[in-house]
């Protein structure tokens, strides 16, 4: 990632379930993105928790922690980690998080493993999260970012 200039940083933050091995072993894959560039700031991938909202405030790079205004949805978890200042919880109707929802559906289409109907799934949470951080990758490189 590109140094960011202090200012007015935005991003979106919200979670979607995958499994490994079977649908009892849900594994939550954490998201922020940047408004402005598109560009995936923050990943986690854990459980559906106060943790999880944790590992996903830890990923953010220092100056989105410090800087930026993070919309989500009501998920108690995001209320609890992350700054009142920093915060912001809205509705889906308000338009303030069509970006990371329109990511998390990308995710479903391109990597197969997270549909959520589909023989093909990860067995091995190593390679769960290595797919996720390959696409992640590709992704944030085919940005063209000023």
């Amino acid at each position: 990632m590109k140094s960011k200039k202090k200012g007015k940083l935005t991003i979106q933050c919200d979670e979607m379930w995958s499994f490994v091995g079977d649908k009892g072993n849900k594994q939550w894959i954490w998201l922020a993105v940047d408004v402005l560039t598109k560009e995936i700031v923050g990943v986690y991938i854990g459980k559906r928790d106060e943790a999880g909202a944790r590992g996903l405030w830890d990923s953010l790079p220092a100056v989105y922690r410090q800087c930026a205004v993070s919309y989500t949805d009501f998920w108690s978890a995001y209320g609890i980690v992350f700054p009142k200042k920093r915060h912001r919880a809205v509705g889906k109707d308000t338009g303030q998080t069509n970006y990371i929802e329109r990511f998390n559906n990308t995710l479903r289409q391109r990597i197969s493993r997270l549909v959520r109907k589909t023989l093909s799934f990860s067995k091995k949470l190593s390679n769960h999260i290595g797919a996720i951080w390959y696409f992640i990758h590709e992704y944030n490189a085919s940005l063209s970012i000023t």
